[in-house]
């Protein structure tokens, strides 16, 4: 078995924007400015509606400025709409849907819908027991968040005391380590990092994998595991 930092092991080459430029959230979303005055609801009708145009154009296969010229209204604006930075005008949304050859509702789709998120007051997390735990291994449930393709479970573990075993996990999914507190050596499948505060790991939850040395206590970290559909 290896052993090898997490700082170092980790490690990906790219510039930071070469990163932000990967992330899904930008390629497939949006993101826009608010002001504090400005209404959630309205602000849900035009995210809504940005989803809509921009999923029935790439369904038509058609560019932006494809799409424009179709609908008669300029490239930026267009951009604006799939964006959400903008109200979408009457004679504007009739135009979008006879180019997208919709019903006008059929923009909206989606607005209607409450979107969940669950929030855990500090200290209020249910103390759940997981296959193996230890006298002074606590786990508090953070949230589980059931979407439409996955679920979301986030944990915080505090490590107070040392033993002579250690669990080790396996699961479906991907699962996310953020070390807060203390210093720990981790192993996943064949290899074994060290982590110190602010070091994360992420790793394929079907390796066998979990603290194998708690080398400064108490130890504090965020477990985060992305399930995939097929385990729901």
């Amino acid at each position: 078995m290896s052993t090898e930092p997490a700082r170092s092991a980790g490690s990906a080459e790219g510039s930071a924007d070469d990163t932000d430029a990967s992330l899904l959230r930008n390629r497939a979303g949006t993101a826009r400015e608010r002001r504090p005055s400005d209404p959630l609801e309205e602000l849900a009708l035009e995210e809504a509606i940005a989803r809509n145009v921009r999923s029935l154009r790439t369904q038509h296969g058609l560019s932006v400025g494809d799409m424009a010229e179709r609908v008669g209204i300029s490239k930026a604006m267009l951009s604006k709409i799939e964006n959400a930075q903008t109200s979408c005008s009457l004679n504007t949304l009739a135009r979008l849907a006879v180019g997208l050859d919709v019903p006008v509702t059929s923009l909206f789709r989606g607005a209607e819908v409450e979107r969940p998120a669950a929030f855990v007051a500090r200290g209020t997390g249910a103390r759940i027991v997981r296959a193996g735990t230890k006298e002074g291994h606590e786990y508090e449930l953070l949230g589980s968040l059931r979407g439409e393709h996955k679920r979301l479970e986030c944990l915080h573990v505090t490590l107070t005391e040392k033993s002579e075993t250690y669990p080790l996990f396996q699961h479906p999914g991907t699962e996310f380590v953020y070390l807060l507190e203390g210093v720990m050596d981790y192993s996943h499948s064949r290899t074994v990092y060290r982590l110190h505060p602010g070091d994360s790991l992420q790793m394929d939850g079907e390796g066998a994998h979990g603290p194998v040395e708690l080398v400064e206590l108490p130890i504090r970290f965020l477990s985060v595991i992305a399930f995939p559909e097929a385990s729901l």
